[in-house]
This record gives C-alpha cells, sequence and structure tokens, in this order.
C-alpha cells in the first residue's frame, strides 16, 4: 500500500476545470519539493470539495456530510486521510479513523471527507513523485493564489454548467 516511500502531508490547492477538456482535477501541492499532483475527479466531487473549502453549508447533508455525521453519530472520527497508491492510473486512498481502523476510498471522495473533519491529508512519496508534476516557486505560488481565488467564486452551480467562474458564469442570486 505504498508503505515503502513514506508520507508527506500536502495541502489541498483546490479545484479546477479544464473548459477544453471538460475535465476536472484537485491539485494536492507537496510543499517540501514544490510538486502538484493532478487527481482527475468528478463533477459531484469537485463540488463537494469546494463547497467544504468555501465553507459552504448546503439545506441538507450531501453524501460527504453523511458520511461525517453518521461516523460522529457512532462515536469516531477521521484522523486522517491517506492517498497511498497510484495503480493503472487510478488513485488509491484510505481513511484512518480515530481507533486506527482503515478504510478503503476513493481519493476524491477522502479528500471531501478530510476537509470535513479538517484533518490532514498525507500522500504516499512515491505517489508525489510518479504524478507530481513540477513548479518553479514563483509560479507555485501564482498558481495557489489563483486557485485560492477561483475558490473564492466558486459555486456549485458552476460545476452543473460546467462554466469557469473566473469567465462570468457565477449566477447572481
Amino acid at each position: 500500500m505504498g508503505e515503502g516511500g513514506g508520507l508527506v502531508q500536502v495541502e489541498v490547492v483546490g479545484v479546477r476545470t479544464h473548459l477544453a477538456d471538460d475535465e476536472i482535477v484537485v491539485l494536492l501541492l507537496d510543499p517540501d519539493s514544490s510538486l502538484l499532483v493532478p487527481i482527475l475527479i468528478g463533477p459531484a466531487e469537485a463540488s463537494a470539495i469546494a463547497a467544504a473549502q468555501a465553507g459552504i453549508v448546503p439545506p441538507r447533508p450531501m453524501t460527504h456530510d453523511l458520511l461525517r455525521d453518521a461516523l460522529v453519530a457512532a462515536g469516531s472520527t477521521v484522523r486522517q486521510v491517506e492517498i497511498t497508491e497510484l495503480l493503472d492510473g487510478v488513485f488509491h486512498a484510505a481513511l484512518v479513523l480515530g481507533a486506527g481502523e482503515r478504510v478503503d476510498s476513493r481519493a476524491s471522495d477522502a479528500i471531501a471527507v478530510a476537509l470535513r473533519f479538517g484533518c490532514p491529508v498525507l500522500c504516499s512519496a512515491e505517489v508525489v513523485a510518479a504524478a507530481g508534476v513540477e513548479v518553479r516557486t514563483s509560479t507555485a505560488e501564482h498558481d495557489i493564489e489563483e486557485f485560492r481565488d477561483f475558490l473564492e467564486h466558486v459555486s456549485a452551480e458552476d460545476f452543473a454548467t460546467g462554466e469557469d467562474p473566473d469567465e462570468g458564469g457565477t449566477a447572481s442570486s
């Protein structure tokens, strides 16, 4: 399970939509190596991650909120999430619960849950080395600021329409 290379804590930079490819990625930054790890995700998971980062509380619990509430009601928590492997282009992850139990997870779901618990996201150093994209420090800082700006203006509706809020796609209420 990626144990050999150890785990490094990564920052969830945010989600980004590539309109040309109609693909959505969540970006994880390993600040020590200045590598960005892009993980291809679906629109529902992108919306869940962006909503959690923006502090949006839905009127009714969404799937990841429900999982958090169920775990808390059962007396458990999520201590950390670990992105453990990259096999045939698919990222594998695990939720590490309060008593150390491990639950297999898709990486996108694990990230969405981690944001709801406020717990660390760790990534196998081997995965970072294999999937990470090197960015220069000045470029990384610019990209991080750009993604944070994107998160400040994104709404769940943007993922449903596929529009980028930076391009006037945000609907006003």
